[in-house]
């Protein structure tokens, strides 16, 4: 392939990286919403409500499809450009010269992705492997997810992984937020800033409210 050939794929490799991760950071919002209907002190009433909605609503379940695969795409993109970064650069360093000026987790996008990936793994087989394919009723015959999430954060290993979980997703977003918008043409003095603040505040924010619903559902069913 000619240079000017692989600099074209990298390009489109990017802008799908951008377009897939601002897409699974709307879907983050969407989540955390639901989730924090979990905090409500209803027994989980709302929280088996809107839970419902999203897995018997058409227009929700076709999204979902829409997610798995945003989700596959910007995996296998962010490995693929991972492996050119370190094919580009093959011999290793004590310390390189751009790392003077990156973050130690800009460098690091590679295995915050693959630890995102386990942990998303684990969380599938928790909660949408038992919502779509195993019984979540309870005694009154009702589908009870909520159950189920009171059920899995009562192991304090569980616990701990998850917001362990969340660290390494705010690290993520502290790199990723910004440099989604970079190949698609944002990366600009007139929106940069705007764009640095914003993320890193979403990068705070979404994690930390993640990760206090496991430590609040295991007190209070401890």
């Amino acid at each position: 392939m000619s240079n000017n050939g692989m600099l074209g794929s990298s390009v489109s490799k990017k802008v799908i990286m951008g377009l897939t991760g601002l897409f699974l950071i709307s879907f983050l919002v969407v989540h955390l919403g639901i989730n924090l209907c979990a905090l409500l002190d209803d027994g989980g009433e709302t929280f088996n409500i809107a839970a419902e909605f999203m897995a018997k609503n058409l227009v929700i379940r076709t999204m979902e499809i829409g997610l798995f695969l945003g989700f596959i795409i910007h995996i296998v993109d962010g490995l693929y450009l991972e492996f050119k970064n370190r094919q580009a650069r093959p011999v290793a360093y004590y310390k390189s010269p751009g790392s003077e000026n990156s973050t130690w987790y800009s460098r690091s996008m590679g295995l915050l992705g693959t630890l995102l990936l386990i942990f998303l793994i684990v969380h599938l087989a928790h909660f949408w492997v038992k919502s779509r394919f195993g019984d979540i009723t309870d005694e009154y015959g009702r589908e009870n997810l909520y159950l189920i999430m009171a059920q899995v954060f009562k192991n304090p290993i569980v616990v701990v992984l998850y917001v362990i979980s969340q660290i390494s997703l705010a690290y993520h977003l502290l790199h990723g937020f910004q440099s989604a918008f970079q190949p698609l043409g944002f990366n600009h003095p007139k929106y940069s800033p705007l764009i640095k603040v914003t993320g890193t505040a979403y990068a705070i924010l979404v994690p930390l409210l993640f990760a206090i619903i496991p430590v609040v559902l295991y007190f209070r069913h401890a």
